[in-house]
């Protein structure tokens, strides 16, 4: 059977702008080259996974003769596990005591189906949100293909918010009459995808503050995906749902099951305090799904009520970090800061976050780029994670998925280029 190439189709505005998502080339590429040592897609360790976990959950359901777990699910997800996720973010959060706060979830498809959802009940076409800098590429390409523009929350010479440059800008937004376009704040709070930075308590005072003062009480993103992620010491900054600056805002606080336990499982939750936006959101994932997987909804409730999740986490933070010092330190012993590379050692997630001299272009379709995948390495390139204002000699390294040995024999390759280039 021949495929019909005889007719062009009109495509909406929507599917015009929609291009290749970068984040599935670049796993392609990863699964599809054996000799390619990818630091590139942010996949967890596979050696960690929960393999035990998942199976007894599964034994204890089919022991207890549950059908339920194989039938339909409801749109808003499995109250029981609802109840124990509010159960975890009280652990963080010891303010948020109410016993109906499962109410205020909904799960999803990973965190990103939180994520579109946000968006598309909230943006049009041509609406403006604001994002930290650097920010997750992923839902940069996602946000653009919606025709959504992202404008960066100013940051200093250290990456910190900067208070004074954030009121010019929004200052001058207010000048060319498009405060009213500015729809939602959105940054990624702890162990940043990519920067592996968090936001301390000044800087998220300091944000509610500014915006307050420009009368803009925006709905804020908070995505937490990676806050269990710490190697040793807990993150101390508050989310904004416990900070009084945030209280009069509609907040949306994002985390997700994968990174800390099973990507596989693709799982993640929102909890929304504004209950009309929770209520469009739902309405629109149910034309999307009318339900996330309920057979993976109750194989992680079984696993998180029988502690599961926390031992998963006690096993991989220090994994994690023991693979982020065999890359941070081959790439030293290499001395690729002699050649004006730098960067810093995070306390937690899953990625190195370097920057180049500025001669160095790291883009995909650059040279620089090129010599890396013909010495057998890939990278994200940093470009992709600016929403305006692109620097172009960023890139983020993901040490989540490949051994300590091949983190130093990555970290070589990557360092031969970065020396010579």
């Amino acid at each position: 059977m021949q495929n019909d190439t005889s007719r062009s189709i009109t495509f909406s505005a929507a599917g015009r702008r929609a291009g290749p998502p970068t984040i599935a080339a670049l796993m392609t590429t990863a699964l599809e080259n054996p000799s390619l040592l990818s630091l590139a897609a942010g996949f967890t360790d596979t050696g960690s996974l929960p393999l035990a976990a998942v199976a007894r959950a599964v034994e204890d359901l089919s022991a207890a003769g549950a059908l339920e777990p194989l039938q339909y699910g409801t749109n808003q997800g499995r109250p029981g596990l609802r109840r124990l996720l509010a159960e975890h973010l009280a652990t963080w959060e010891p303010g948020l005591t109410d016993e109906n706060a499962e109410q205020n979830f909904f799960i999803t498809n990973g965190s990103q189906q939180a994520l579109y959802l946000a968006m598309q009940v909230l943006c049009e076409p041509g609406d403006i949100v604001l994002v930290d800098r650097p920010t997750y590429f992923v839902y940069l390409e996602m946000i653009k293909a919606m025709g959504i523009r992202p404008i960066s929350l100013p940051v200093d010479s250290a990456g910190k918010l900067d208070e004074a440059a954030l009121d010019e800008l929004l200052h001058k937004l207010a000048g060319a009459g498009e405060s009213e376009r500015i729809k939602a704040v959105y940054f990624v709070s702890y162990f940043s995808n990519p920067s592996s930075r968090s936001l301390d308590v000044s800087e998220k005072r300091m944000l509610a503050r500014v915006l307050v003062g420009r009368g803009l009480f925006l709905p804020v993103i908070e995505d937490a995906a990676y806050r269990d992620l710490y190697f040793t010491h807990k993150p101390e900054a508050p989310s904004v749902l416990s900070m009084e600056e945030w209280a009069g805002f509609p907040k949306l606080y994002l985390s997700t099951l994968t990174k800390p336990f099973a990507t596989g499982l693709k799982v993640g939750y929102g909890y929304c305090t504004n209950r009309e936006w929770l209520s469009r959101m739902l309405h629109t994932k149910g034309h999307h799904d009318f339900g996330t997987t309920n057979f993976n909804q109750a194989v992680l409730e079984r696993v998180i009520s029988t502690g599961g999740l926390m031992a998963q986490l006690e096993k991989i933070r220090p994994r994690y970090e023991a693979k982020m010092l065999a890359l941070h330190e081959t790439l030293r012993e290499e001395g690729v800061e002699q050649a004006g590379w730098t960067w810093s050692k995070p306390q937690g997630g899953l990625y190195l976050w370097l920057k180049g001299p500025s001669r160095i272009d790291t883009r995909l379709d650059g040279e620089f780029c090129r010599r890396c995948i013909d010495a057998g390495v890939l990278y994200v390139p940093g470009d992709l994670c600016f929403g305006d204002d692109i620097a172009v000699n960023y890139m983020r390294l993901s040490f989540g998925v490949l051994a300590e040995p091949e983190l130093r024999k990555a970290g070589r390759r990557l360092a031969k280029v970065m020396n010579t280039f």
